[in-house]
């Protein structure tokens, strides 16, 4: 099969038309035709090679939203013709201690849908069917390829660290993550405080379901909220002061990373003495991703979208280098 893609030939170049042959589809695997592709953070630090996993012709893309073309003959969960969703994995071994375990993200060897093999910026994409997560009807389609990164990205955490309605959770950063895991928490019932550089953020925190807004530049309400919250969300990729941070969390609380946070440091103290901790996740599992989909079908959770023609990629990409989004960036197919 042909593919018709936009691909980067190199770190500083923009995304140019590109084809390239698919051979025939393995026996677990489908091909999905793409009707919107969210455009991730991740897609620029992979066209910079920021992360040295990037290889030209670069073509990204991996919030995937179409319909299946075609599949392999051992694919039966799945219908040609049927509405699916793709994420950041499009790949995992299945026989891994993880993969038994329904860890498939953890899996050494899972592949990356934009990772040594193009994405989504394309009329088709190919994945494990594993990874292809059918979409319900109560969800809006255009606007629900985000959730496959950005959604389970923030959802994951709250699964993992065992979040309870009663509890205080901070979200710091709130961009393409944060708005999402304001209303995730919000929707599970949680008093929510967002954390922000900018107190132009508020109106926007308050209206996905913050109950409280701080400004992390101001010392003295950093200071008011000192040993308050159950879990801090770290939703940003800028460097933190890990060690101020640790300190706004209650004994026993948790400071959760799902930003790519070039670095920090922190000293043993709180980890010691108050039993405090840092964790982090890498996405979610398909069973997990289904589950998020079905929450956020049921609490009408959906991200903030800016669309574009896909043609008119370069010009998207200008708006996120440029920290335009609000919040998050889909590409739209033109093929009708």
């Amino acid at each position: 099969m042909l593919v018709s893609a936009f691909a980067a030939e190199s770190a500083k170049s923009g995304f140019s038309p590109y084809e390239y042959e698919l051979e025939e589809v393995g026996k677990d695997q489908v091909d999905i035709a793409v009707e919107h592709c969210g455009i991730c953070h991740s897609d620029l630090s992979m066209l910079k090679n920021d992360w040295e996993l990037t290889t030209y012709p670069f073509v990204g893309g991996h919030e995937v939203v179409g319909r299946v073309v075609a599949k392999g003959e051992s694919v039966s969960h799945l219908q040609i013709d049927q509405r699916v969703g793709l994420g950041w994995y499009s790949g995992a071994c299945l026989t891994c201690e993880y993969c038994l375990s329904g860890k498939h993200n953890l899996c050494p060897s899972a592949e990356a849908t934009i990772v040594g093999r193009h994405g989504g910026f394309a009329n088709y994409v190919r994945s494990q069917a594993l990874w292809c997560t059918p979409l319900s009807e109560n969800l809006a389609f255009a606007e629900a390829g985000p959730l496959f990164c950005g959604g389970i990205t923030v959802f994951h955490p709250i699964l993992q660290n065992k979040i309870k309605a009663t509890d205080h959770v901070a979200v710091l950063g709130i961009g393409g993550l944060g708005h999402l895991a304001i209303q995730f928490l919000n929707a599970w019932g949680c008093e929510v405080t967002a954390l922000s550089t900018t107190a132009e953020k508020e109106v926007e925190a308050r209206s996905y379901g913050a109950d409280h807004f701080v400004v992390c530049r101001d010392p003295e309400s950093l200071k008011a909220v000192e040993n308050t919250f159950d879990m801090l969300l770290v939703a940003t990729n800028a460097k933190l002061d890990a060690e101020l941070l640790m300190s706004l969390l209650k004994r026993e609380g948790t400071l959760h990373i799902v930003g790519a946070v070039p670095e920090m440091e922190v000293g043993s103290f709180q980890l010691i003495e108050h039993q405090k901790s840092i964790t982090g996740s890498p996405l979610g599992s398909p069973a997990l991703v289904n589950e998020m989909l079905k929450f956020c079908g049921r609490k009408d959770i959906a991200p903030a979208t800016q669309h574009f023609p896909m043609s008119e990629i370069n010009e998207a990409f200008e708006v996120l280098k440029k920290g335009g989004a609000r919040y998050r960036i889909v590409l739209d197919a033109e093929n009708g």
